[in-house]
């Protein structure tokens, strides 16, 4: 099982802070926001990652986790991502380092208080297809909300004005290699972007997409008050 973080993008919704570095070097509490989603990998039991990054501070990566010695790794691979071309496009960049095998996607800055080994070993276990971590949230219509009928989901609706429900898809995803076959698929959103939401749409119209609700708290950080939130979240749990 392969793990890929993404950490690419510019990070404009965090100006001028991301002016001078990207946004995943951003400290939460007391370690660097990166330093959270390689954590939860890791005690996930994978130990074999990709991290995508991308903009003016590419090089800062590898200057602070170096072969990711610290978090007990042998080796820690690097991509770089042009531009902002979606989360889809940038989990394509991945496709030659998985090389067949089931991976865990997360995004670098996606903050989880527990553990994922146990949906990461269900999803190990599901064998082909793919599994997608949802949390309750008070403010769903930022996010790709499920809907649910039962207990399969059967859509997922980007940023709704008006939400189906308060379950949003987190920034972690499990996958088969067929995801790459998928995001070749793709027309790019009015955003100009490879919609991960589309991706996972796709996952659910072939009936093999499955989703576990996420234990404990979980946050982004790609706002200032989501960031702001993170590092609470992380002290409080600290003390």
């Amino acid at each position: 099982m392969k793990g890929v973080i993404l950490a690419g993008g510019l990070g404009t919704r965090l100006h001028p802070l991301t002016k001078i570095t990207n946004k995943h070097l951003l400290p939460i509490y007391d370690k660097p926001m990166v330093y959270y989603p390689l954590e939860t990998l890791v005690t996930a039991g994978i130990d074999d990652i990709l991290l995508v990054t991308g903009g003016n501070n590419a090089g800062d990566f590898l200057r602070l986790l170096g072969n990711g010695k610290e978090f007990g790794l042998r080796h820690l691979n690097y991509t770089y991502q042009e531009g902002e071309g979606g989360i889809a496009e940038a989990l394509s960049l991945a496709e030659y380092f998985v090389d067949g095998e089931p991976m865990v996607v997360i995004l670098g800055d996606n903050i989880v208080e527990k553990s994922i080994k146990s949906a990461v070993d269900n999803f190990r276990e599901q064998g082909s297809g793919a599994k997608i971590l949802l949390k309750r949230v008070e403010d769903p219509q930022r996010f790709g909300v499920a809907e649910l009928d039962s207990d399969r989901v059967v859509n997922i609706v980007e940023k709704p004005k008006e939400p189906e429900s308060d379950l949003i898809v987190t920034g972690i995803y499990m996958y088969d290699p067929s995801v790459f076959d998928f995001i070749k698929k793709l027309e790019p959103s009015q955003r100009g972007e490879l919609e991960i939401t589309d991706v996972n749409n796709l996952f659910i119209g072939r009936g093999n997409m499955t989703y576990e609700i996420l234990d404990g708290w979980w946050t982004d950080a790609g706002t200032f008050e989501s960031l702001y939130h993170a590092s609470t979240l992380v002290a409080e749990k600290n003390l």
